[in-house]
């Protein structure tokens, strides 16, 4: 039998489960050849920027910005890739607390 009470308890602790998991996650994105790297976590929060002094000896700034700017956007992509596949065992454990098999629209997809 469907118990709201019961199923509200499971999604606090999966919240809470997925918290720690998105603080404990960790991506590195790269650009130029990892010439520039960022370091990010779960919560999409930069940890670390490291950029090759070779890249900053060119005086080039617009492209030292561009590659940050990849490398960044590479990091949070691979944040993204990680969630999605933690998520997906979260969409199946829920699913089956669901009456009925209860899609719930935009959530899991």
């Amino acid at each position: 039998m469907f118990n709201p009470q019961q199923m509200l308890g499971q999604l606090k602790k999966m919240q809470e489960d997925m918290q720690q998991k998105m603080e404990t996650l960790r991506a590195q994105g790269s650009a130029g050849g990892g010439m520039v790297l960022v370091d990010v976590n779960g919560s999409k929060r930069v940890l670390k920027v490291t950029i090759d002094p070779q890249v900053a000896k060119d005086n080039d700034l617009e492209m030292l910005q561009d590659l940050i700017q990849a490398a960044v956007n590479d990091a949070l992509r691979k944040v993204d890739d990680a969630l999605k596949q933690q998520l997906g065992g979260l969409a199946g454990a829920l699913s089956g607390s669901l009456p009925g098999g209860l899609k719930i629209p935009g959530l899991f997809e």
